[in-house]
Formats: C-alpha cells, sequence, structure tokens
C-alpha cells in the first residue's frame, strides 16, 4: 500500500516517513511550497542566499535520501495566497485575529495536497501533526502539549478518508529520540514557530507591507482618557500586553477592545484585567467533525490553551453559542474547538463576544 507523506524538512513528518516505512508500507515524500519569500525579500530589501522553504526542503531531501524513498515537490503558491493569505488580510481589515494555520489545512493540506498525493498513486495520506484518527473520528495527540487538533478543526469528516497521523502515539521527546537514534538528519531541528509566511520578520513591519494602519487613539477603558496613539489595529490582538505602544508610560496594559468604526484601540491597565474576561460568545462557520451534538464538554479557544468547561447551544446555519464562566482574552476571528474527552467535536470561528448578556466592544 503507497501512503504520500507531507515532508515540511522538519523532525516530526520524517519520523513519520521512518515509521511508516518501518510497518511496510510504500512511502514517497512531497513536499509543499505555499509561500514564496522572495516576494518579502524584495519588499524589504532583503538579501538571503537561501530562503527558509528551500532550506526546508533541503533538509527533506536529506531525509529521503537517508530513508531510501523518493521526494517530490509541488508549488501552491497560488492556492495559498487565494485562499490562506487573502483570507489572513481581509480578516485583519474587519479587526479580527486571524488563523492562517487553520485555513491552510483546510484548503492547502488536506485538500491541494491530497490531490497531488493521489496523481502520485496514494492509498493513504500521512502528515506529521500531533493527532489520532480512531474509527474516522479525530482525536487529541497524546502528547497534550503538542496536540494539533485545534488546528485541524475545520478540515472536513470526507478530507480525513484516509489520512494517517503516525507521530499522533508519541510525545515530542519519544519523537526525537526515535530521530537520533535511526540517525535521521534533522533529529535536532529547530520546532518552527508563528505564521510560515512571516517567518523571523517582525510582524507588524511584515503586514505594514500589505495593509497601511492609520493612526487612532489608544483609550483607558476604565478612564475614558486617550493615553497615546495607535498604528493600525491590525496590529493588536485582545490580551496582548507587549508592544502596545503607550508613549511615555511604563506602566503595563492590556489591549482590551477594538472599535473598528472609529478607529480607537482600548487597553486597560495591568490590575483591571476583568475586561479581558466574558462569559459567552457565538460561533460561526462552524465544522463538525463528529456526529456528537454534546451540550456539555470542553473548548479552547486559543492554542495551547487549558480546556475550558462550556454548555453548547445549537443554532441554524453551523452556528453554536458556547456559555462558560470567566475565560480570558477570547477573539473575535480566532478558533473556537470544541472537545467530548480526547474526541475533536470540530471547531468554528469566533464571530462575537458577550459579558452579562450584552456584546463586548471588541468590534
Amino acid at each position: 500500500m503507497k501512503v504520500v507523506v507531507g515532508m515540511s524538512g522538519g523532525v516530526d513528518s520524517a519520523v513519520a516517513a521512518y515509521l511508516l516505512k518501518k510497518q511496510g508500507y510504500e512511502v514517497v515524500g512531497l513536499f509543499m511550497k505555499n509561500w514564496d519569500s522572495n516576494i518579502n525579500n524584495d519588499i524589504e530589501g532583503i538579501t538571503d542566499d537561501i530562503c527558509p522553504q528551500e532550506k526546508d526542503y533541503i533538509d527533506a531531501k536529506k531525509v529521503c535520501d537517508e530513508l531510501s524513498i523518493p521526494l517530490y515537490r509541488v508549488d501552491f503558491i497560488k492556492e495559498y495566497w487565494d485562499s490562506v493569505f487573502t483570507y489572513f488580510l481581509e480578516e485583519l481589515k474587519k479587526g479580527r485575529t486571524p488563523n492562517p494555520d487553520i485555513m491552510c489545512n483546510k484548503y492547502i493540506k488536506f485538500d491541494k495536497f491530497i490531490e497531488e498525493a493521489r496523481k502520485l498513486g496514494a492509498d493513504k495520506i500521512a502528515t506529521g501533526h500531533y493527532a489520532r484518527m480512531i474509527d474516522g473520528k479525530l482525536y487529541k495527540g497524546v502528547d497534550y502539549n503538542k496536540d494539533q487538533t485545534y488546528f485541524l478543526s475545520q478540515v472536513t469528516k470526507e478530507q480525513f478518508k484516509d489520512i494517517l497521523f503516525p507521530v499522533g502515539d508519541y510525545t515530542k521527546e519519544e519523537i526525537r529520540n526515535i530521530a537520533k537514534e535511526n540517525d535521521i538528519p534533522v533529529f535536532d531541528k529547530k520546532d518552527s514557530t508563528g505564521i510560515c509566511f512571516i517567518g523571523e520578520r517582525n510582524y507588524q513591519r511584515f503586514v505594514q507591507n500589505y495593509l497601511k494602519g492609520q493612526e487612532g487613539d489608544i483609550i483607558d477603558i476604565s478612564t475614558n482618557e486617550v493615553i497615546g496613539k495607535h498604528h493600525g489595529l491590525m496590529n493588536y490582538t485582545i490580551g496582548q500586553r507587549k508592544n502596545v505602544g503607550i508613549s511615555g508610560n511604563t506602566e503595563r496594559h492590556y489591549v482590551v477592545g477594538k472599535n473598528v468604526k472609529k478607529n480607537i484601540l482600548y487597553v486597560a491597565f495591568k490590575d483591571d484585567n476583568e475586561y479581558l474576561y466574558s462569559d459567552e460568545a457565538i460561533i460561526e462557520n462552524f465544522n463538525f467533525i463528529s456526529d456528537k451534538r454534546p451540550i456539555k464538554c470542553a473548548a479552547k479557544f486559543r492554542y495551547r490553551q487549558k480546556d475550558n468547561d462550556v454548555e453548547v447551544e445549537y443554532l441554524k446555519n453551523n452556528e453554536i453559542i458556547v456559555k462558560y464562566t470567566n475565560v480570558s482574552s477570547v477573539t473575535p476571528g480566532q478558533a473556537c474547538v470544541l472537545y467530548l474527552g480526547d474526541e475533536c467535536i470540530g471547531g468554528g470561528f469566533i464571530k462575537e463576544v458577550r459579558k452579562n448578556n450584552e456584546k463586548l466592544w471588541y468590534l
């Protein structure tokens, strides 16, 4: 049986390929290039000998050579721009906080990539995600610190057909040990972090290449006083504490809200963090991975956030209402993902946040 593995150049996909070959599969590697880093370099006047994605491809090739498996590559630059990067910019314009990794999984890694894998004769498709498929259902990876089901929450049940997650039954430490013990070249390669198309660049400077921020007032929500100027609402997210940019004020503040129409950024002093808490949210575009519709379950409103107990009301048009007790920094645009135990029920995007039956002044 032939398995096409998405090779990223990292240790997780490398060990995934190793494990599958050890299990007797015919393994083929396929590397995706989703972003043209030269675009960033041209805009910012940066000259790199080799862009990060090319370095990743070289690492993926080293791994496949070591494992004696073929490696193909495919460019999804246009598809990524149309389906992921455009979404990213449009969400920022609305004052929301987007999650492009979720959309990349939905439209690229579990859509366009699968199409290319089928062309190579794939019976199964594998990735290095920390997740598990059990009887057609999506479950958290055994390493809760690395679990990536949050980012898979918009992938449909149909897209999960024939998907394998070989590393989902292991901890990250075990994966690195397997790589080291078997002389896999990337055993000590640092994990990639952040948004892939930004890389090591300054986030605000990168965004300003595409969206020109308009200066506006920073207002202390508790006193209604103007205490500084922001340089574009797209540069801030709810709960942010660093780089808020209140000139002449050394006190730490939190970002607690935005008014897009009036171009106002609301902040609160660090001891007034009750402004960050809410108790209810409307979730739109909910993608049901499971057939279950629990009234009581758990939810994550951000990646790496602990599970929060919630009650769910199911509405029409794939909307739900989740009710909870004092969760901080629930942010429009981010994903809300539901869990029943380790099973991922599905996820959608936070549309509106409320506290005591009143809509908060986020947007």
